[in-house]
């Protein structure tokens, strides 16, 4: 009953996450400390030789650049800004050196996280410009064996510095990316539940307004008709009390499964069988019992063994015998008809009530008519209300039976 919004949900839960995975994304600071810390394992060497040269100043700059990537989420723009200056200025100040540090790349990964796809690429593209500007003009290798194409071997450092900027961004663009669709999944499942849950909502008062409609009618008329006949036929009095009290069971029972499917767990009222076509007959005499001279006709084969088909026929009589019992005027004849041919099912109510005048019956706030139609809806019906010819009132629809699914069933 609740499936559409429960499996919504369901596909709206993340992906399991490891412990540690679970652990660092509920500690985010923790996390920024474990990529400063990678960062400046990666930058090591550079690290060492700073120190061994007594470079203090780079060593110092280095140390900044790393530092910065605490900042890589609430500033990722200035962060990759800082970072990117300190690498161009410690690559230009050492013409011969060959090793820079990679927390470019960190902060790529944090702009492409936050910034769209095309413009983190172009950000990653823009940032390896300084070094890629290095290595191509400016980087000269010395040492004993240097090779006589060293300049395509920092063409080659150039195009592989661009490269991994894009990786970086390309990283955090798909991180980015898989974000998104997440949250995407999970405001859709949020839609599918409230819609859901609106629809269930709908489904309640509806059934609330078929139970207690068609129970209180009737309960007031077969009261009525015990006070009237009370001192003439005792016996007959007693018969429509029984017939009252029925009723007041019987509504009692519809309104604990209708209402039970909002309780957890599910009681057994909850789970109880709805009423179906197989229950019109003791629901036409009980309007019969009441006073109301309902006649019902059965044709042609079975309906659907489906319990929502066979609910939504059994509702559609219910409130159209309900609706000629408490504003029919004059009724001489009631005649519930349900026919089904082939792929439909025609269901048709209608009575001879009118006014001593000839005016139209009276009607109520047309809630229950409304109702109807939302029944037939479900199985492509349209449902048509209205004064009948010569006078009186008519309820007509045809349900579509979808043969295929339902062919097991009523063999």
């Amino acid at each position: 009953m609740h499936a559409p919004g429960a499996q919504a949900l369901a596909l709206a839960v993340p992906p399991r996450r490891g412990r540690v995975r679970a652990y660092l994304a509920d500690r985010p600071v923790a996390m920024d400390w474990i990529v400063v810390a990678a960062a400046a394992f990666l930058a090591g060497p550079l690290f060492a030789e700073y120190a061994l040269h007594g470079n203090w100043w780079r060593l110092a700059l280095l140390a900044v650049q790393q530092a910065a990537l605490l900042g890589r989420r609430r500033s990722p723009w200035a962060v990759l800004v800082v970072t990117v200056a300190i690498d161009a200025a410690l690559l230009y100040q050492s013409p011969n050196s060959s090793v820079m540090s990679a927390a470019v790349f960190f902060a790529l990964y944090a702009v492409a996280v936050s910034a769209p796809a095309l413009v983190a690429f172009g950000a990653s593209v823009l940032a390896s410009v300084p070094a890629s500007v290095y290595y191509a003009f400016v980087y000269t290798p010395r040492g004993p064996a240097v090779p006589e194409n060293a300049r395509y071997v920092g063409l080659v450092a150039a195009v592989s510095v661009l490269l991994m900027d894009v990786l970086a961004a390309g990283l955090g663009a798909w991180v980015r990316g898989t974000r998104e669709h997440q949250a995407e999944i999970r405001a859709w499942a949020m839609r599918r539940a409230e819609l859901a849950s609106v629809q269930e909502r709908n489904r309640i008062a509806r059934e609330m307004h078929d139970v207690v409609a068609h129970s209180l009618t009737v309960m007031v008329a077969l009261s009525d008709g015990a006070a009237k006949i009370a001192a003439k036929d005792p016996d007959r009095a007693q018969e429509v009390l029984g017939e009252l009290s029925r009723t007041g069971r019987t509504a009692l029972a519809d309104m604990r499964r209708v209402l039970g499917v909002l309780r957890e767990p599910a009681s057994e009222a909850s789970l109880a069988p709805a009423p179906g076509t197989e229950s019109l007959q003791s629901l036409v005499a009980g309007f019969r019992t009441a006073g109301l001279p309902a006649v019902l006709t059965l044709t042609g084969a079975a309906p659907p063994a489906d319990p929502a088909f066979q609910l939504a026929v059994y509702r559609i009589v219910q409130e159209s015998l309900t609706n000629a019992l408490r504003y029919g005027r004059g009724v001489s004849r009631v005649e519930v008809e349900v026919a089904r041919e082939g792929s439909t099912v025609r269901v048709r109510i209608e009575n001879d009530g009118a006014a001593a005048d000839g005016a139209r019956p009276r009607l109520g706030t047309g809630a229950g008519i409304a109702g109807m139609r939302e029944r037939a809806a479900l199985y492509g019906g349209t449902l048509r209300a209205g004064p009948r010819a010569g006078g009186g009132w008519v309820v007509e629809t045809e349900l579509l039976v979808d043969e295929q699914h339902w062919a097991e069933g009523d063999a």
